[in-house]
């Protein structure tokens, strides 16, 4: 893909409030359960951001596989944000039971294909798009995701109507969405979020960012995810190169240098000041629905299911 620094799009902004690693130890703002994050949503859902980036947890603050948490976090976006994009990641998280000075447990396979059953569904799901060492303070284990695991996921998405965003955490990872683009795996418009500065991953600089949007199919939708001390330098890049950007807890909880965030919706009012002052306007969650080929959001069909639901 080559960016045209001449073009003013409008930004699709996501926000990650939660993720599956770190919470309140890392700061006490952070929303963990389901009321929490349907608030923060909102929240950030008024200030500007489009697409709600979701992780659940348990009671105890641990990030959970359980469908019930993502039902009422899904319910709770679509009954408060009419039309916000609810985005589940498929990785789902770490799970540390013995609190995070010791190493924590990733998730099955068969817990993250379980996503597929989320109800309402959301309206997309997250593919991790290759293999790689995951690191996350004391955990580190081999993350799969392979081509054939991948590929079962899809197909499961396509036959229930779910979008998907393909996350790259390397340059090899752009190249195993390509080859399921050509088997006709992958069949919809293309949402690349390009993963930098995660530990396993391709490191979080200018080189590898552009390296990667040079990797990138034209015509297809992208945003950066980059973390800590590296996101804002990265972001503002890729504001200026016509991209869009995630931002949240999930991703970095300080706010600048040695200073904790107080709220979400601090990162998307700065993501909106950034993009203004390099001339570019915030898409509305309609307009990142056509932007990305969605369907538009029906507030009669979401009442009616829950109807049907209830009878």
């Amino acid at each position: 893909m080559r960016p045209d620094i001449t073009r003013l799009d409008k930004v699709i902004i996501t926000i990650a409030t939660t993720g599956g690693l770190h919470g309140k130890e890392a700061n006490p703002a952070l929303p963990e359960q389901p009321k929490e994050i349907v608030q923060a949503m909102k929240d950030c859902y008024d200030a500007g951001a489009s697409i709600a980036h979701i992780h659940a947890r348990d009671k105890d603050g641990l990030t959970t596989a359980d469908l019930r948490v993502y039902h009422e976090i899904v319910q709770g976006i679509n009954d408060r944000c009419p039309g916000m994009i609810t985005q589940v990641g498929n990785g789902i998280g770490v799970r540390y039971t013995r609190g995070h000075k010791f190493p924590g447990d990733g998730f099955t396979q068969d817990q993250r294909m379980a996503l597929l059953d989320i109800d309402p569904r959301p309206d997309m799901l997250t593919v991790n798009a290759g293999t790689f060492h995951f690191q996350h303070r004391e955990t580190e284990f081999l993350f799969d995701n392979s081509k054939a695991w991948n590929t079962r996921f899809i197909t499961g998405c396509n036959e229930r109507g779910i979008q998907n965003e393909f996350e790259v955490y390397d340059l090899s990872h752009i190249a195993n969405i390509l080859k399921l683009k050509q088997l006709g795996i992958v069949t919809g418009p293309m949402h690349f979020s390009m993963v930098l500065g995660i530990d396993g991953g391709i490191p979080a600089t200018p080189q590898n960012l552009m390296a990667m949007v040079d990797a990138l199919p034209e015509g297809s939708s992208w945003q950066v995810v980059c973390i800590g001390k590296h996101q804002m330098p990265l972001c503002t890049m890729v504001l200026a190169m016509g991209g869009n950007i995630r931002a949240g807890f999930e991703d970095n909880v300080y706010y600048s240098h040695g200073v904790l965030a107080v709220s979400n919706v601090q990162f998307v009012e700065r993501a909106v000041r950034l993009a203004r002052e390099l001339g570019r306007e915030i898409a509305s969650p309609e307009e990142a629905r056509r932007m990305m080929e969605m369907p538009a959001w029906d507030r009669r069909a979401e009442v009616m299911r829950r109807e049907k639901k209830a009878a």
